[in-house]
């Protein structure tokens, strides 16, 4: 198996290297996209097996950044739902025979981070504005702002490098069983892959939860309002 730090390029997009990963991300993204698009179109007042599958989606992702942020979803549902479906089928797509995770790639999941990285920048400014997110930094002393900086950059290193070992690991444990054991004995480890690639979006979105919780909770204006107990 090859090196999960060397990607083979497929083809060049304006002099910019293509990989696999780079592909199937894309082809996840227009499916979720188009998926989205199609399912809005077609809503009822009774909803039907699809309708109720998605409502109940969209109820528990409300339902997790409540009990999390303690406040109203709306204006995260769409990050933190996208972000958990989006892991979600990466993980389970390395299933589908001769497809690679992309979630497996370091820079899949390194870029995910950053988003996670830029949503915590964005929201926190938008409650609190540039002066009061940056004023965090200085929470409790003005001493603590290169320690506070860092443990904001160390957040987002974790979130990747956490997603990559396991998804990773996953790969390399079948990988290994389907070369030792044919097609059927890995099927159980399949299995077990499926229950670990969704643990691990629902592990890697609920974090993202949290930091975001936490760059609101710090903003003294504009601080969002919590819902009572």
């Amino acid at each position: 198996m090859k090196s999960p730090l060397v990607t083979e390029c497929l083809f060049h997009v304006a002099g910019i290297p293509i990989g696999a990963p780079v592909v199937v991300s894309w082809a996840i993204s227009a499916g979720l996209v188009a998926s989205g698009y199609l399912l809005a179109r077609r809503l009822t007042l009774i909803p039907d097996g699809k309708q109720a599958l998605i409502e109940l989606l969209v109820e528990t992702v409300d339902s997790q950044i409540r009990d999390t942020m303690r406040v109203e979803p709306a204006p995260y549902r769409a990050f933190i739902g996208s972000l958990f479906l989006f892991i979600l089928i990466a993980n389970w797509s390395g299933l589908l025979p001769g497809v690679e995770p992309p979630t497996a790639c370091l820079q899949t999941d390194a870029a995910l981070a950053v988003l996670v990285f830029l949503s915590v920048i964005y929201f926190g400014v938008r409650a609190g504005g540039w002066r009061g997110y940056l004023a965090t930094f200085a929470s409790p002393s003005p001493l603590m702002i290169p320690l506070n900086f860092v443990e904001t950059l160390t957040r987002a290193f974790s979130l990747f490098v956490r997603l990559f070992g396991n998804v990773m690991s996953g790969v390399f444990v079948i990988g290994i069983v389907v070369s030792l054991a044919g097609l059927i004995v890995p099927i159980p480890l399949m299995g077990l892959h499926m229950l670990t690639g969704a643990v691990q979006a629902y592990i890697f979105a609920i974090l993202a939860t949290v930091f975001i919780a936490e760059g609101l909770e710090s903003h003294a204006p504009g601080k969002p309002e919590r819902e009572a107990p």
